[in-house]
């Protein structure tokens, strides 16, 4: 009743059956269905958290009844509610395939251009992009100059980039110019900054269909920001809209 693209089920065993992720994807999973299921007593549902990046044959969803055999009646609730959420147009529980993205990277800040200091930025946006299938075609160097920015970010868009990622220059420091130059591109901006620590300082905005996303320092040296929470999902094919932003605060903190 819930399985969805992407998936496979294992055989029954001692009452229980497992759901597994047949393909590297972004897994997606109704909670209010799960929550609904949960309430019918003597049937468990359990699962990993909605947008979790899953390797091919990861395990996803347990299910069982408790004790070993339950009322057919209750069986048919739970197909019900499935059909119920599926007529409302809910897909229950699915792996999104990750889109091969080609990526262009802006990478700010006078002392890297001018070469005094190394770009660290570069190599790991670069890693976390080919864990998810795409890569960057083109890295830019540019000064504190906001019309430079600005005009690499129209550059790399003409190359037909399906992402722009700047790095560098988003803290409230005055060289920093890099949110004022997105919105000087004409970019729609979604958020400037998130309620997740570390990452509260990155910028999600959109020109046409194709994302900007302007990075914080953080993103060198912490494992786990914000962005790694949002790439995966921009490279599964979604739209970020200001509520998954909202949503990011409850359990975003990470010891920042």
């Amino acid at each position: 009743a819930i399985a969805g693209d992407g998936l496979t089920l294992t055989e029954p065993h001692e009452g229980k059956v497992n759901v597994k992720s047949a393909i590297h994807g972004l897994v997606k999973i109704d909670k209010a269905f799960v929550d609904s299921v949960n309430a019918i007593d003597e049937v468990v549902l359990s699962t990993i958290r909605s947008n979790t990046v899953v390797q091919a044959g990861a395990s996803l969803v347990g299910t069982r009844v408790i004790p070993l055999i339950v009322d057919e009646t209750k069986v048919v609730e739970v197909e019900r509610l499935a059909a119920a959420r599926h007529e409302e147009g809910f897909t229950l529980l699915e792996v999104k395939p990750f889109r091969k993205l080609r990526v262009g990277v802006i990478t700010t800040g006078s002392e890297v251009f001018k070469g005094r200091i190394k770009d660290k930025f570069g190599p790991v946006v670069k890693e976390k992009l080919a864990q998810l299938g795409s890569e960057v075609v083109d890295q830019r160097f540019v000064s504190d100059d906001s019309e430079a920015i600005v005009g690499e970010i129209h550059a790399l868009l003409a190359l037909g980039v399906d992402l722009v990622l700047v790095t560098g220059g988003m803290s409230v420091d005055p060289d920093d110019r890099t949110p004022g130059a997105i919105k000087q591109a004409g970019a729609r901006v979604v958020s400037y900054g998130t309620p997740m620590l570390p990452g509260s300082m990155l910028m999600i905005a959109y020109l046409g269909d194709v994302p900007i996303m302007g990075l914080p320092g953080c993103v060198m040296h912490d494992p786990y920001t914000s962005f790694d929470v949002l790439l995966p999902r921009i490279c599964a094919g979604e739209t970020i809209v200001r509520s998954d932003i909202t949503e990011m605060g409850y359990g975003g903190f990470y010891q920042c």
